[in-house]
């Protein structure tokens, strides 16, 4: 068993930030230019203050992006843990991988449709999906 194959969903979800960051840029840009704001001249404050000037749908993908910012450092933290203990093979690397896809489905919601109800719905998968990839480690790490 390929004990490192865990690390394929990693290297996944982080080129998805990173899409996701360039997506948020490539639509927030433009609004803002639309919405007469010079940047160069903003002093503090952060993104969301642009909630209140930009269209929902533009600050939908920033929203997302930020979102690929916070749970999944879990993931990251986990996976990189089974992959370094020799347990990132075979059922790990599949939770792994749904994962990923679950949170890809995610912010394809939320930047587009960004209906709750969907949004809630994959999102609870991919926490409990997330779940198992931890109880997993738990048990192989403190249990064993």
């Amino acid at each position: 068993m390929d004990t490192n194959a865990i690390l394929g969903p990693v290297a996944t979800l982080a080129l998805w930030s990173m899409v996701m960051w360039v997506w948020m840029y490539a639509t927030r840009i433009p609004a803002m230019s639309r919405a007469k704001i010079d940047a160069a001249k903003m002093v503090g404050g952060t993104g969301k203050n642009l909630d209140e000037v930009l269209p929902a749908e533009v600050q939908w993908k920033a929203h997302n992006y930020n979102h690929l910012m916070e749970q999944p450092t879990v993931f990251y933290a986990v996976a990189l843990a089974l992959a370094v203990g020799g347990l990132g093979g075979g059922l790990n690397a599949q939770l792994a991988w749904a994962y990923v896809g679950l949170r890809i489905l995610h912010s394809l919601i939320q930047a587009t449709v960004n209906r709750v109800m969907w949004r809630f719905a994959v999102f609870s998968l991919a926490s409990l999906v997330l779940l198992a990839l931890c109880v997993h480690a738990f048990m192989g790490f403190v249990l064993h």
